[in-house]
Parts: structure tokens; sequence; C-alpha cells
């Protein structure tokens, strides 16, 4: 939830002047566009949005700017997404208050594949997903991918009975795959005051990662490859991941290049600007980030977000480089062949 206490009286008005998609001719200006919206007033920055979240990550005072901005963009309609895409969007993954439960045991972890199961099917394969239980499907599905649409109206609503699907379950300890669903739970739920079930704890698949690499250390073969890593939007809400990713990194013999386009300075992928009319924004933006790639040798693009890997993948290819999720890397790490 925003907190406008520190926003009029910042200094630089960071989320707005840091902002890579929105040119600010001084910091005034952006003061008067973050008062309006303060105000529950129109802005310009409302449509000029490309819903990145970077501007959460850059405010210095942890007051969630994007949550001000995504419930005034669904308030004033501003980023004009076709009715009928968003129609099917949200139909599409609709959760049931009925749920079929599982058999699961309470004292041993939960791989949630989500609603996105079917994309990342055979990237959660192998020995480091074989032996999980799991669950899936639009029943345990975050559902944060709204935010791009400005419906903050549908996760909410969404939010208490994917909450309670994951009580009825008896889940203890979910290990999240995604950003998004990690992201939700640990940011989105807490900043909204949404109560997680008693005695609920998500684990992010990083953390995951790292400890299974850990206990079988005897068995990494190093790779030996520079990488361009993609953070996703979701990963603006959770920066703390970032150190995960290092430590994979590291433990897998990866260098992750020091490139311009990473880190606090990330361009997303760019797949939601064809669907915001904003097609010359992103095939620049796509661009700069793979030409960003090549200038720094990298010689695969790693992602956390499956979409940005279906939204980049191409280009990325087209250039000679790879595609490949962070626990794919694991995977070929422990000596596993991929077939895709």
């Amino acid at each position: 939830m925003f907190d406008k206490t520190n926003c009029v009286d910042c200094e630089n008005i960071d989320c707005l002047t840091r902002c890579q998609w929105i040119d600010f001719n001084n910091v005034e200006d952006a003061r008067t566009e973050i008062r309006k919206m303060i105000n529950g007033e129109d802005s310009s920055v409302l449509s000029e949005c490309v819903t990145c979240f970077a501007c959460d990550e850059y405010c210095p005072y942890n007051s969630h700017p994007f949550d001000l901005f995504t419930n005034l963009q669904e308030i004033y309609n501003s980023l004009e997404i076709d009715p009928n895409i968003l129609e099917r969007t949200i139909n599409t993954y609709t959760p049931h208050d009925q749920v079929r439960l599982k058999e699961i045991d309470p004292n041993k972890p939960v791989l949630n594949k989500c609603g996105l199961a079917r994309i990342n099917d055979k990237n959660m394969q192998g020995q480091l997903f074989d032996n999980l239980q799991y669950v899936s499907g639009r029943d345990y599905f975050c559902n944060l991918m709204y935010h791009h649409y400005a419906r903050d109206s549908i996760i909410k609503e969404r939010a208490l009975i994917i909450l309670d699907n994951i009580r009825k379950q008896g889940i203890k300890e979910m290990i999240c795959f995604h950003d998004e669903c990690y992201g939700f739970y640990t940011s989105y739920c807490s900043r909204n005051n949404i109560e997680l079930p008693e005695g609920f704890k998500p684990v992010h698949v990083y953390e995951y990662l790292y400890n299974y690499l850990k206990d079988h250390e005897s068995d990494i073969k190093k790779l030996d490859m520079k990488i361009a890593y993609q953070r996703s939007c979701s990963n603006r809400f959770i920066p703390e991941i970032e150190k995960w990713v290092d430590k994979v990194c590291a433990l897998i013999g990866v260098e992750r290049v020091a490139r311009k386009f990473d880190r606090e300075n990330a361009l997303c992928c760019g797949g939601l600007l064809a669907t915001l009319g904003k097609k010359v924004l992103l095939r620049k933006t796509q661009n700069d980030n793979v030409n960003d790639m090549l200038e720094h040798n990298a010689e695969a693009c790693i992602y956390s977000c499956s979409m940005c890997k279906e939204a980049l993948g191409n280009r990325v290819e087209r250039k000679g480089i790879k595609n490949y999720l962070l626990s794919d890397l694991c995977r070929m790490a422990l000596g596993e062949q991929l077939d895709y």
C-alpha cells in the first residue's frame, strides 16, 4: 500500500526522475506530477508508464509508489488495454474456491508450478525437481501479472481465494518457481495487510537451488560461461533475491557480466509494450538490451521469468546468444543434458 509520508518532500523524486521510460526536464516537474497522483488526479505518468515496477526499487523510503500508480491507472483506464485481451486473460486464470486437494506431506516443501506450469514443464524436471511434491494451476496462481494490466482489484479479490486454497491444502513451506509468486507472498500481501496462513513460509526457487547445490557441491561441473542476467519486473519488489542469483552463479562457475542494463539499471523485456501500442519503444528497448549483452561478450541470456524469455528470446537467439532459465544452468552443472 502506498505511503505518501515522504513523497512530496523527497529531494529527487527518484521514483520518477530515475525512470528509464519517462523523461522529466527537472525535479519540479516530477514533483508536480507526484502531487497530482497523491491527490487522486490523472497524470501523464499513468499512460506513459510501462509497468516495469522499477519505481518501487528506486524509492528511497520504501513507499511503494507503484501501488499508487496502478490504483490510479485502473481508475482512469490509463493503459487502454484491449478489453477483449483483458477479459480473456482474466477468465483464463480465474481460480476455483473449491480446490481439489492432493495428498501432501505438510512437513516437506511443496513446489508451486503456478498457472504457467505448461510453459515451464520441461524446466521443472531432473534431479532438482523430480522428488518434490507440487501443486499447479490457476488455483495457486498469484495473479500479480494483473499489475501489467492495471487491474490491482483482480489481485486483491483473488488473493484471499489463493491463500485459502493453500490453507486447505495444508502447505507449510512453498518453493516459488517465479519471482511474481514469491513477491506476492513476501511483498504484496504484507504491504496490503493480507494475512498469510499460519505457519506458511514461501521460499524463492533460487534459495532452494543454492541449498541443493551446496548439498551436492561435489557433483558440480563448473560451466565456465559468461551470462547476461535479465531481471524480471517483479524482481523489483524483492531485490534481496539478487544475492541468490550471484551465489548460484558462483557455485556453478558462471560469470554474470557487469553490463549497463543490469541490477538497478535493468531494462524490462518489453513484453507488454506491443500490447500497450508502444511498438517503436519495444524495438528500441530490446535492441538496446541485446546490444548491451553483445558488447559484454555474454554467451547466454539467463531469465527468472518465462514470459521474459518468450518476449526477448528470439531476438537474443538471432544474435547468437543462448537462452536459459537459471535453473537450466543448475541442471547442466549437475551433468544433465537438456533436450530443449
